[in-house]
């Protein structure tokens, strides 16, 4: 089976994935958006995670394809594995979310009440407290073990199960076998850093999708020059994703395009607003929205569900939501740490009687050279053309890291519509 993508032409799919796809599990991602509220400001943002995960499946191939070119594994049985299992993480790590992707995670049960089986024998150092609010990995490790999608793994790939998946999806499930060994070497590692990582093909897939379909600029980046330089580095016995010296300046500007998404499209100021509307609906007393642990009832929920919920709601958010009548936005403070001034407007503005929304949103480029620890698997510098440098981490390597060091901070003051010429010749007036 072939599929047509706009971003990567032809998608081949083997048996296996094709019947995943089928599932209800994997059709459900269909009425899942991939930027959530982001159609409200870019109207051409309405792809969904169904078909980015197509993407990051098929990129997942390419560089693995890349990075083991040169490397003879003990036979074409274990490459063929090992490459499915990739494909195959990358196909089912966004399966779990839930309606308008991040936006509703405030309203997931607890992970206890999941009842994921493969959380019962975890590797050290990842501990699951079932008293904590599920996320949509959560969703995802349950479905990828426990649903129609386990069975069809199961009934069509002998060599390889849902809980091998679930390892490249979260690190802290534990493989039940050696499946990612082969000549003494753990394979594990570099298979989830092409899942997830810092410079994981989720990420390559969604900057040029979102790019695309928002009709911008910002998430241009080489693609084919990054995935062919993509290598492996062997340290005591564990494989680590690494890049060719070559294409470091490539890796840099994959940084920033991605920073910069963050700051121009992600965080923009419509899409902003309609999540800090939903948040207030959904931690209302009038709320009644709630995703269901049981997956039955899960995958019944979707975008076009939630928007139906919405439009059934007296309260005030639910309503400006439905009616896209969200609060405007009187004032955009862009800094590098937070700024007293939006209290201090939000406080005068109350005394006079205005409602207010104050946003915060905050990126770093990354945390990745800051946090080496169990959480992130090191990436590594090799260089080809001079064997006398030995591989190092690639914070040794490159700036790009220390010169975007700081954490950008956009702070935004939204009023309702009504009373925002108001507002702001109270804030012009008291010069605030």
């Amino acid at each position: 089976m072939e599929i047509k993508d706009p971003i990567h032409g032809s998608i081949a799919l083997s048996d296996v994935e094709e019947a995943i796809l089928e599932t209800r599990e994997f059709q459900r991602l269909r009425q899942i958006k991939q930027l959530g509220f982001a159609e409200y400001s870019f109207p051409g943002a309405s792809h969904t995670r169904f078909l980015h995960s197509l993407g990051v499946m098929h990129l997942a191939g390419r560089a693995f394809d890349s990075i083991f070119s040169n490397f003879k594994f003990s036979s074409d049985a274990v490459r063929s594995r090992l490459r499915r299992a990739v494909r195959l993480g990358a196909l089912l790590h966004d399966i779990g979310h839930g309606p308008l992707s991040h936006t509703t995670e405030d309203v997931m049960p607890l992970v206890g009440e999941l009842d994921i089986k493969a959380y019962a024998h975890r590797e050290r150092g990842y501990a699951i407290d079932p008293q904590r609010k599920a996320t949509h990995e959560d969703y995802s490790i349950k479905m990828v073990t426990d649903s129609a999608v386990s069975k069809c793994l199961d009934r069509l790939s002998k060599d390889l199960s849902g809980i091998h998946v679930a390892c490249l999806i979260d690190r802290g499930v534990k493989a039940p076998d050696d499946f990612f060994v082969d000549q003494d070497l753990d394979f594990r590692p570099i298979l989830s850093q092409v899942v997830s990582s810092e410079m994981d093909v989720d990420r390559m897939d969604y900057l040029q999708r979102d790019a695309y379909f928002c009709g911008t600029n910002y998430g241009s980046i080489e693609l084919d020059w990054l995935i062919g330089n993509l290598t492996f580095h062997d340290q005591r016995g564990k494989v680590y994703l690494s890049l060719n010296r070559r294409a470091l300046y490539t890796f840099d500007d994959f940084l920033i395009s991605r920073h910069h998404m963050y700051l121009m499209v992600y965080f923009h100021h419509k899409s902003i607003i309609f999540e800090e509307m939903l948040q207030r609906y959904l931690h209302s007393d009038e709320c009644s929205y709630r995703l269901p642990s049981d997956l039955e009832g899960y995958l019944r929920c979707s975008d076009f569900s939630l928007y139906e919920h919405l439009a059934l709601q007296k309260n005030e958010w639910a309503k400006r939501i439905s009616d896209r009548r969200p609060f405007r936005m009187l004032t955009e403070i862009h800094a590098t740490e937070g700024s007293a001034r939006p209290k201090k407007i939000c406080d005068v503005l109350k005394g006079e009687g205005i409602e207010t929304i104050h946003s915060s949103s905050a990126t770093r480029l990354s945390k990745y050279h800051a946090t080496q620890d169990q959480e992130a698997f090191p990436i590594f510098v090799v260089d080809e053309y001079d064997l006398r440098e030995k591989p190092v981490p690639i914070e040794k390597v490159t700036r790009v890291f220390q010169k975007y060091e700081e954490t950008r901070v956009i702070e935004r003051i939204y009023v309702a519509p009504e009373m925002f010429v108001r507002a702001k010749k109270i804030v012009a007036d008291k010069k605030l």
